[in-house]
């Protein structure tokens, strides 16, 4: 990986390299947090030791959990969530592929 250097017109960029710094990738499957050392970078650990973190969030009422928790409480937790939020909307939007659109069971189930 290319670390892009940045020095104020003039001056060396030299003086950079005893500094450091914190990069953030904030991905849509997975996050890791980076410092930049003495020219060289270190991914960070979580409290766990991983320094690949899963972009997965769940909130619950008094606290929020990321990561490797939160992605497997999703699987979990998936029927439930669904089953919550079909009791409180006011309408239905089903997505399938053109195969299920002609499913018998499909199409009882949207009934329902």
């Amino acid at each position: 990986m290319a670390l892009l250097q940045i020095a104020e017109p003039g001056q060396s960029p030299q003086p950079h390299q005893r500094r450091l710094a914190v990069g953030i990738d904030l991905g849509t499957t997975n996050s890791l947090v980076a410092a930049l050392r003495s020219g060289l970078s270190e991914p960070l650990p979580d409290a766990e030791g991983q320094v690949i973190l899963p972009s997965a969030v769940r909130y619950h009422v008094d606290r929020t959990e990321v990561g490797e928790s939160a992605k497997l409480a999703a699987s979990s937790d998936l029927a439930q969530s669904v089953r919550e939020a079909l009791q409180e909307s006011a309408s239905l939007i089903v997505i399938c592929s053109p195969e299920g659109a002609r499913s018998k069971w499909v199409n009882e189930e949207i009934r329902a």
